[in-house]
């Protein structure tokens, strides 16, 4: 399957592209095996401009470059970042998950904690969804 990227932006950890798709989707990919939490905030404030300005409804996270796991990260991303996105209509989030057990598992366990202190969350109203690859991560 071929991706159609229409605009692309680098960061030191990780790149931005819009995706044409049937739906106004935007893929994040991390290149690095981890994400700095002042440089994860920076890449998702500019993701937040991206989703208002192209209408995005649908996320991917490619997080298969990373090998280590950051809990405050996560917190923040979910806590604060989706209930602002939420607003903005990015209702649907596809993350791709490194092959790596442990790193599957600490994430499984984050989100559960986040779960349980945060059930208020607007986060809990959104399709967040897990995929093994870009295509299948397209196609959700």
């Amino acid at each position: 399957m071929m991706v159609n990227i229409e605009e692309k932006k680098d960061f030191k950890h990780a790149s931005l592209a819009f995706v044409k798709s049937h739906q106004p989707t935007l893929l994040v990919t991390a290149t690095a095996t981890y994400i700095p939490v002042d440089q994860f905030k920076l890449i998702f404030s500019e993701i937040a401009d991206w989703v208002n300005r192209h209408k995005i409804q649908k996320l991917i996270f490619d997080k298969r470059q990373l090998t280590v796991f950051h809990q405050p990260s996560m917190e923040w991303y979910f806590v604060e970042w989706k209930e602002k996105m939420f607003e903005f209509g990015l209702n649907r989030h596809v993350k791709i998950l490194p092959a790596d057990e442990v790193f599957r598992q600490s994430v499984k366990i984050g989100r559960n904690k986040i779960n349980v202190a945060f059930p208020d969350g607007k986060f809990h109203k959104m399709d967040i969804l897990y995929a093994e690859s870009l295509e299948e991560a397209i196609e959700l």
